[in-house]
């Protein structure tokens, strides 16, 4: 019990949110929970981009293909051979985890300027590979994937809490929020240990880390494979979730969305992926609300408005960030928070003298 009301408050913290996400689909309808479950799908890819930019300092621009290739592996082995799809989920994982793995090895011998060309030059041609073995993917015709329905349990704990039935919609949330909550818990675990600490080193610098013992090659391979494995889990729960893929499912816009994510929510941190999926989900649907009415602007305006906004609004925010808040809405809130405890405690600590610690070093 005393462990309980000592625990710090990001604990606290983390346990509220959980219970959010978990009664959140009670109250709102299908249609929602699943734009919702998109974000949870977006944090998840993010988290691997956060493992592989913000912790190991590898800058990726094509991470929107290991999505790609870990939705084509559920959906050709559910739609093609009948398996079932919550099996194939961690069959993607793997299989992108190692396809990763691998492309990490040619780029250990890239500087970091041409290792984002090339990620980037990844994001450009996969839609185009994944149009090539038609009998395999479908070409540009896609492949559809069915929805699976609740289980009786789920239906039944959900009916009793609601009093309605569970859509698969809803059924698919929970099962992204419960993969969301496991990886999230895995990275926790990851950059609290030796791997996050000898990522972090090659990060600040590869000279000072190989002299002090890190195989950076070894961690930067190791952290493309694990930023792909996240990336495939997020794939194949992004292909359940819309019940179909294509090429264009995957455009470079993708890529970028999630690099857009990963910094607006705060490299180098745990909550900042889902803060900014959040952000970088919901952002384009507002940004097209955001429009004047058309009663008094042209046909033809407004359409290059609408299409336009999610661009600029992107441009706008990004500049803002990096002007106001350069260690993004996690570092923003963080240095809140020190400002806020220190304002309530003083200007010094009343037991040590000293002044709290700056915010950008913690």
């Amino acid at each position: 019990m005393n462990r309980i009301r000592t625990a710090p408050p990001r604990y606290w913290l983390v346990a509220l949110t959980l219970v959010f996400f978990l009664g959140f689909p009670t109250v709102i309808s299908s249609f929602l929970a699943s734009e919702w479950t998109q974000a949870l799908i977006l944090a998840i890819a993010i988290m691997g981009l956060n493992i592989l930019v913000g912790y190991s300092g590898q800058l990726s621009l094509g991470h929107g293909a290991f999505m790609a290739l870990g939705a084509y592996v559920s959906a050709i082995l559910a739609h093609r051979y009948k398996m079932d799809y919550l099996v194939t989920v961690p069959i993607a994982a793997v299989f992108t985890g190692g396809v990763g793995f691998l492309f990490g090895i040619p780029a250990l011998r890239l500087s970091p300027l041409y290792l984002a060309l090339a990620t980037f030059a990844l994001a450009v041609v996969t839609p185009s590979l994944i149009k090539r073995p038609a009998g395999l993917t479908g070409g540009v015709q896609g492949i559809l994937v069915l929805q699976p329905d609740p289980p009786d349990f789920a239906r039944e704990a959900f009916a009793f809490v609601t009093g309605t039935a569970m859509t698969s919609d809803q059924w698919i949330y929970y099962i992204t929020l419960l993969l969301a909550v496991v990886l999230f818990w895995l990275a926790w675990n990851l950059v609290r240990h030796r791997p996050g600490r000898a990522m972090r080193a090659i990060r600040d610098g590869e000279v000072a880390a190989a002299a002090s013992g890190v195989n950076v090659a070894g961690y930067k391979t190791l952290a493309f494979g694990i930023s792909a494995f996240y990336g495939g889990t997020a794939g194949s729960l992004f292909a359940l979730s819309t019940g179909f893929i294509s090429p264009d499912t995957f455009p470079v816009s993708l890529s970028i969305q999630l690099l857009v994510g990963a910094v607006v929510g705060g490299l180098a941190s745990i909550p900042g992926p889902l803060l900014g999926a959040i952000f970088a989900f919901f952002l384009p649907i507002g940004s097209n609300q955001w429009v004047p009415s058309q009663t008094w602007l042209p046909d033809q305006i407004t359409s290059t408005v609408k299409n336009a906004g999610p661009a600029v609004s992107y441009g706008v925010v990004l500049i803002l960030i990096m002007m106001f808040a350069p260690n993004g809405i996690v570092g923003l809130l963080r240095s809140g928070y020190v400002i806020l405890n220190r304002r309530l405690r003083g200007a010094s600590d009343p037991k040590t003298g000293q002044m709290p610690p700056d915010p950008q070093t913690v």
